[in-house]
């Protein structure tokens, strides 16, 4: 079948290491089925892997792709959750959870094989293209804002980094869930999308806000976190899932974190529970992921050379 997968690990030139081409068919042991894949999107997940983040040399040839929707072997439409391991269904008793393409074959090809348990409906209201961007950076900001900012509506949220698949999510999200969004961006045509998607407001990295906010959706790092803690009001929640622009600011602002009683919460993708609600959210309030740029899987080149190159708003999804 065909596939893009990770031949060759390189960590200066990712790129170098993707490759387009026949691959086996996907072998499922007991508890496991093959689905066969319709859409699969792009993560920063596929590109840190390109660089052997989480993949190791000796688990290559290892096919890329960690969110996908399609078909089981009955023809039902299906989302894939792509967290394995997390309660031991379909693996070993012992094994810690990880992504899809950290231990077993990836979702962009024809077909992946995962856990049964691993396999939710897809909303007859979303698209293929639609639900398969959905597990990771969605279902990320889904869990970062409900689960552990703990948000209300009417709460006010400062989401970091307009553009990226998190923060997307997050501004649509938040914005359809009655909080107060803002926004933040280096880029101009950025700030208006991040409007156009029910941000209050969105401004300059490093813009002092019109007000403080109840919590700080964080995914930038190094070169935000500073402006995400002083933007917070006392008590507020700064909720961090990334850091694409290195995990090292030059100020800890710890003084302010003690002194205001914040409170700093790692996040990393969700449940398969909170798969299904953000399935049901976004069906029920016609919430649709944005995307980007639609590839066919032949063309997934292009869409990682535009995922690194930060030249994106929302996702990229290949289609099979």
């Amino acid at each position: 079948m065909f596939a893009a997968y990770a031949a060759r690990i390189d960590r200066d030139q990712p790129l170098s290491g993707l490759e387009l081409g026949e691959r086996p068919e996907p072998e499922a042991p007991p508890g496991w089925t093959t689905i066969n894949v319709r859409a699969a999107s792009l993560n920063h997940h596929d590109l840190w892997s390109l660089r052997g983040v989480g993949l190791g040399e000796e688990r290559l040839p290892m096919i890329l792709g960690c969110d996908a929707a399609g078909t089981d072997a009955d023809g039902n439409e299906v989302v894939v959750h792509s967290v394995i391991g997390a309660t031991g269904h379909g693996v070993g008793p012992h094994e810690t959870r990880s992504l899809l393409t950290e231990r077993y074959q990836g979702a962009f090809a024809e077909r992946v094989a995962v856990p049964q348990w691993n396999v939710l409906p897809k909303p007859k209201e979303l698209s293929f293209e639609e639900a398969a961007c959905l597990p990771t950076a969605w279902l990320t900001a889904y869990r970062m804002l409900f689960t552990n900012a703990n948000v209300r509506p009417g709460d006010s949220v400062l989401v970091q980094g307009a553009g990226g698949g998190v923060a997307t999510a997050a501004i649509v999200l938040g914005a359809a869930a009655g909080l107060r969004v803002f926004a933040t961006s280096r880029d101009e045509t950025k700030r208006r999308r991040a409007v156009e998607l029910g941000a209050e407001g969105a401004f300059e990295s490093g813009t002092r806000l019109p007000h403080r906010v109840d919590a700080v959706i964080e995914t930038v790092g190094a070169a935000t976190w500073s402006h995400s803690v002083k933007s917070l009001k006392p008590g507020g929640t700064l909720v961090i899932s990334g850091a694409t622009s290195g995990p090292s600011p030059e100020a800890a602002e710890l003084n302010r974190i003690f002194f205001l009683e914040l409170k700093v919460v790692g996040s990393t993708m969700g449940s398969k529970e909170e798969l299904d609600s953000l399935l049901k959210f976004c069906a029920a309030k016609g919430v649709r992921p944005v995307i980007d740029s639609t590839l066919p899987l032949d063309r997934a080149r292009e869409g990682f050379e535009k995922m690194a190159d930060g030249d994106l708003f929302g996702k990229i999804v290949l289609t099979v």
